[in-house]
């Protein structure tokens, strides 16, 4: 498959990831350079940590002056890199025969939200996210940590359009299905056979006008009357456990 929507470079001089399920996960992947390990000796005891990573050890309060104030370190901190880019085009080549689903992001910017829906995708195997550039946080220790280990594991595609990019996905034979709190149809209405790319919008605002066009359908979880709606994070999971059921009941 051609690559027509390029995915967008990374840059910046590293991360500092802290937690002990991000820093694990980091350490496991071998597609992450690490740089530096700074812990408590206790902490640090309790990690696999390769022969020849440089390691710091420091104190509690050494730690909490390197990352955010109050930020849940467990007494470790990691200094990486961020993960090589990703090709949209790439990608759909080596998932799109397996049908597992793909989850699109329209200006989905809390970088909490965005964490909390790659560990959702990792506990629904979902092959892969796909944001906008512009409009979506960059990789950051709080989306590792909101992900506890799941941004190892979930491909990350960034991409300058979106709407090219649904059209691409379209192409690799997904059928696009929108969340819309407004839409006619429940979700598991329209869900069908298909293998599914689910498109979610940031909360409030929802789908933008030009990316919903370039959905197929739209859809809405069925909810009690008294919730208008439900945080992005949390819809996302819903949609992603339904779509996990329905491939394993189906």
């Amino acid at each position: 498959m051609a690559r027509k929507n390029r995915s967008v470079k990374k840059t910046g001089s590293g991360l500092k990831f802290w937690g002990r399920h991000a820093v694990e996960a980091a350490l496991a992947n071998p597609h992450r350079f690490v740089k530096k390990l700074s812990g408590t000796r206790e902490a640090i005891a309790t990690l696999d940590v390769p022969e020849d990573l440089a390691v710091v050890y420091c104190d509690v309060a050494d730690l909490g002056r390197v990352i955010p104030r109050e930020a849940p370190h467990q007494g470790m901190v990691l200094d990486v890199d961020p993960l090589p880019e990703i090709w949209l085009g790439d990608l759909l080549d080596k998932v799109a025969e397996k049908g597992r689903p793909i989850l699109v992001l329209d200006q989905v910017t809390d970088p909490h939200n965005v964490g909390a829906i790659l560990r959702s995708a990792a506990a629904f195997d979902a092959a892969a996210i796909v944001t906008q550039d512009r409009h979506a946080p960059p990789e950051s220790g709080t989306v590792a940590k909101s992900a506890s280990g799941a941004l190892e594991i979930i491909p990350w595609v960034r991409v300058v359009n979106l709407a090219r990019a649904l059209d691409e996905i379209a192409e690799a034979g997904y059928w696009r299905i929108g969340m819309d709190g407004d839409a006619e149809e429940t979700l598991g209405s329209l869900m069908g056979q298909s293998k599914l790319a689910l498109v979610m919008g940031a909360e409030g605002e929802g789908l933008r006008q030009n990316v919903a066009s370039h959905c197929d359908v739209l859809a809405r979880l069925p909810m009690a009357p008294q919730m208008e709606s439900l945080n992005v994070s949390n819809a996302a999971a819903i949609a992603l456990y339904a779509e996990y059921t329905r491939d394993r009941e189906s």
